[in-house]
């Protein structure tokens, strides 16, 4: 697997699993990944698992079940490691085997499934960390390149007449409702794919927060082809 090449005031890259944990989010900077150059044929392990549903969960037991060839061999060591490092941090990462997401229909003015641009948030202090090992890889974007789509007139007005209400309470149906969340591209924006078998932290929405979180969005898959997602 080729490095990741690119520039961006919002990314920062690092040289290992501990820099990734200790470094911290600071300025611009919300999104950060382990560089790294990986051996093995991760293509196979999604080739080779079962998917039971459109979004299937791998255990670590339907992982070593697999009768891999040798470079898949290194895969499933690259990918089991990981979980543990993960874990090791008190994570819970999840491993999945993706067809597709559920989506919203596309004539909705208003879209909050996974395919939109979206922040995470939590009400307590923790990051998003995710790995694509096989398949389409996931999108971020700088924040300056996006808008909040509650604050566009337009939206909003359509969003006020779905809430019905009191001004009083607006604000609290958009959280609510996740509206607050998700974000529309700029004329001029550039999004940027993550690389294939890089770790990602990303910045969340949390009340100790002190950067922006980091806008992301899943995507589109290509059929027949399957992503395999690792996230926590």
């Amino acid at each position: 697997m080729t490095k990741l090449k690119m520039k961006s005031n919002h990314i920062q890259s690092v040289h290992s699993f501990d820099e990734l944990i200790s470094t911290p989010f600071n300025g611009n900077i919300n999104a950060i990944f382990w560089e790294r150059e990986l051996k093995g044929d991760f293509s196979e392990i999604a080739a080779k698992l079962k998917l039971t549903e459109n979004i299937t969960i791998v255990d670590t037991e339907d992982l070593l079940n697999l009768d891999l060839s040798i470079e898949g061999e290194l895969a499933r060591e690259l990918i089991l490691a990981d979980m543990k490092l993960l874990e090791a941090q008190g994570a819970s990462p999840v491993l999945n085997l993706i067809k597709n997401y559920e989506s919203e229909d596309e004539d909705s003015f208003f879209s909050t499934d996974v395919y939109s641009f979206h922040v995470d948030r939590s009400p307590i202090e923790v990051d998003t960390f995710l790995c694509t090992y096989a398949g389409e890889t996931s999108q971020i974007i700088p924040n300056a390149e996006v808008k909040q789509k509650v604050l566009i007139p337009e939206i909003r007005l359509e969003l006020q007449r779905l809430y019905g209400g009191n001004e009083e309470g607006f604000e609290s149906f958009l959280e609510e409702n996740f509206f607050d969340l998700h974000y529309q591209m700029k004329a001029d924006a550039r999004p940027i794919h993550l690389g294939l078998g890089q770790i990602w932290k990303l910045a969340v929405d949390h009340p100790k927060s002190k950067v922006l979180p980091c806008v992301h969005r899943a995507p589109k898959e290509k059929e027949g082809q399957y992503r395999l997602l690792l996230i926590c």
